[in-house]
């Protein structure tokens, strides 16, 4: 039997971060999957219970949160009702949503810690990812899922000169019909830190395992984007997914019991690389 343990820590301006942990009694001791969101995404996002299920069984122990600011709340985790906390959140607010969660797994408090944590990010969560575990030695082994290269790839050139006229730009959400804000605070933080938030910088700065899987059929980030980390992180792994789309053939909800035929092959291929010594 799969257990399925909630907590709630304090993130980014002291906003909660609501986390599960999946596992099996006597798994106790098993290596942490922590797995990080992409952008308008959440924790229990369309298959994303199935594949905690999956490494599970597999013999680890998976964990996922929300990002402080994704504009979901611990009483409504899966629906998008504080679009004020959306338009409010940053890079810097996500960096430091992560680290929290980080320094939890690996406390021990509220349930045993491993010294093994591997990391798993999606799309925006993937370009997070890969800057974290290039400065953070707590993580040993990266994986992307359909990643990002450039953080100023999540919203159009062109539009930066109205953003920073009227100080917010909409991003319409087409699965719940919602214009989503993006405050200008969002693009002056990568500003001021350009060079932190380099993810293609960070990728050559990766010196331990990294598992680089991008769908063929990708029209939201395209392979392209995995062939630059690539590039930049010669000893990466990169594993291309046949036919698959951003989201490797599963949509949110997800009503079916089973992943995706693309889904499984990632994860698959995701836990065959974690347990390579």
């Amino acid at each position: 039997m799969i257990i399925r343990q909630s907590f709630t820590i304090e993130g980014a301006e002291g906003r909660p971060i609501l986390m599960d942990l999946h596992f099996k009694n006597g798994q106790e001791d098993r290596p942490i999957v922590l797995f990080v969101h992409g952008f308008k995404g959440f924790k229990d996002w369309g298959a994303y219970n199935l594949v905690a299920e999956y490494f599970v069984k597999q013999g680890f122990r998976f964990l996922k949160f929300n990002f402080s600011h994704n504009g979901t709340s611990p009483e409504k985790p899966t629906e998008f009702t504080d679009l004020g906390a959306f338009g409010d959140n940053t890079f810097s607010k996500e960096f430091f949503d992560l680290d929290q969660v980080i320094s939890f797994a690996k406390s021990g408090k509220d349930f045993p810690k491993s010294e093994k944590l591997y990391l798993i990010g999606h799309s925006r969560g993937g370009g997070t990812s890969i800057i974290q575990t290039a400065k953070d030695t707590r993580i040993n082994k990266l994986i992307t899922w359909a990643a990002i290269s450039d953080f100023r790839s999540l919203w159009k050139k062109e539009d930066e000169k109205e953003w920073r006229s009227k100080g917010v730009i909409f991003s319409f959400n087409t699965r719940t019909k919602q214009y989503t804000p993006l405050k200008i605070d969002l693009l002056h933080d990568l500003e001021k830190n350009v060079k932190a938030y380099d993810i293609l910088l960070a990728a050559q700065q990766i010196h331990k395992p990294w598992l680089i899987i991008h769908g063929d059929q990708d029209i939201n980030v395209s392979l392209d984007e995995a062939l630059k980390l690539n590039e930049n992180c010669p000893q990466a792994e990169l594993f291309t997914v046949p036919y698959a789309n951003h989201v490797f053939g599963v949509s949110h909800p997800f009503t079916k019991d089973e992943l995706s035929l693309e889904l499984h092959l990632v994860c698959e291929k995701s836990v065959e690389f974690l347990k390579i010594s």
